[in-house]
């Protein structure tokens, strides 16, 4: 990046009050671009945001009225990291969060990670930096360094969508696996006994490769299975679903009687290959979803899928973490609870339930 080494770049003994005007002549751009970049809104790339930070540290730059934001404690910004903005998942809990946190004064600045955890540890690095009054991350599962980072530079970090009973600080989400254990259970109950599942590469989407491993778990616990899997790179959600039920059921020997999927979306692309194939939804075989997303209110017939909190989930994290900031113990980590929709594309077998082994009370 082009840069014009002034006098203003060289005030680092602090005797002269830095504007940011000389900040943004140092970095050769504009004062929009300079406040943007020290306020972590979109519009300014990480390299060009990153060169910015270190020249505003190196010019001894704090900003009047956004000080707070840069490097004191205590501030009223609140630093959220997402995985992508295109999933409605996410856009629901960022909305029943954000309006919780703007009602009790908090600003919030959002990142996006696309599901890398080292961008999400640059991030962390950057938040920091910042000493905002709080952090929220997606998931429970992070590098070791972010853990640690956050842990000993006490900032109180919520983490969300996930579950874990040791969490950084606060946790608020579903349990992904008891959820795959949920979704199997009924579908054993509807006679189901030729599982299979589609989705994305494994390691991809850690919380549903949690719901596999609980519906692998229950129909292991029946004595049925395997749950053969169907996981296309391709992150367009309507292709992959469609591209795994071709995979899955091209060989009519092998295909499942019911096919779990990572999300409506996907459901709604195999649904478009079950017809292609043929197959007659519910009759030859069923489909389950999860998230009962938008998409379920206007398909020409209703989607067995399984309801997630998401707004509850935002706002109940919210609160919590705003219980935290204000030096509130904190609380135990929250699991809230799917529920199961029984739709048009699934229906009770002719063979019946399937009985699932006692398991002792406790």
């Amino acid at each position: 990046m082009k840069r014009n080494t002034s006098d203003a770049e060289r005030q680092a003994d602090g005797r002269k009050r830095v504007r940011i005007e000389d900040v943004a002549r140092a970095a050769g751009v504009s004062i929009m671009t300079v406040s943007r970049a020290l306020r972590g809104v979109e519009g300014v790339s990480e390299a060009r945001r990153s060169e910015i930070i270190r020249l505003a540290q190196k010019m001894n730059y704090v900003p009047n009225s956004n000080a707070r934001s840069l490097a004191v404690e205590n501030s009223t910004l609140i630093g959220i990291s997402l995985p992508t903005f295109f999933n409605e998942v996410f856009a629901e809990i960022l909305d029943g969060m954000r309006g919780t946190l703007i009602s009790a004064g908090f600003e919030t600045v959002i990142d996006i990670t696309e599901y890398d955890e080292l961008r999400e540890e640059a991030w962390v690095e950057r938040m920091i930096s910042w000493r905002p009054a709080g952090v929220v991350l997606t998931g429970v599962h992070h590098t070791q360094r972010v853990r640690n980072r956050l842990k000993d530079a006490q900032i109180p970090t919520l983490e969300i969508w996930d579950y874990s009973a040791d969490p950084i600080d606060v946790c608020v989400g579903i349990d992904h696996h008891a959820a795959g254990c949920v979704l199997a259970t009924e579908a054993l109950q509807l006679g189901y006994r030729k599982p299979a599942f589609v989705g994305t590469l494994s390691g991809l989407d850690l919380r549903a490769d949690a719901r596999l491993a609980g519906i692998r778990e229950v129909f292991s616990a029946a004595g049925l299975g395997p749950v053969h899997a169907a996981r296309d790179a391709t992150v367009r959600a309507f292709e992959a679903g469609f591209l795994g039920v071709k995979e899955l059921c091209t060989d009519s020997d092998t295909r499942p009687d019911v096919i779990f999927f990572l999300n409506d979306f996907m459901t709604f692309g195999g649904l478009t290959a079950c017809e292609e194939l043929g197959l007659d939804v519910p009759g030859e075989i069923g489909l389950v979803g999860f998230n009962a997303l938008s998409i379920t209110d206007v398909l020409p017939r209703r989607m067995t899928t399984a309801r997630t909190p998401r707004k509850l989930m935002g706002s109940t994290a919210a609160r919590n973490l705003m219980a935290r900031i204000n030096g509130v113990k904190t609380v135990s980590p929250v699991a809230l609870p799917i529920e199961f929709i029984a739709g048009d594309t699934t229906c009770a077998q002719a063979s019946g339930p399937v009985s699932l082994p006692q398991t002792e009370e406790r």
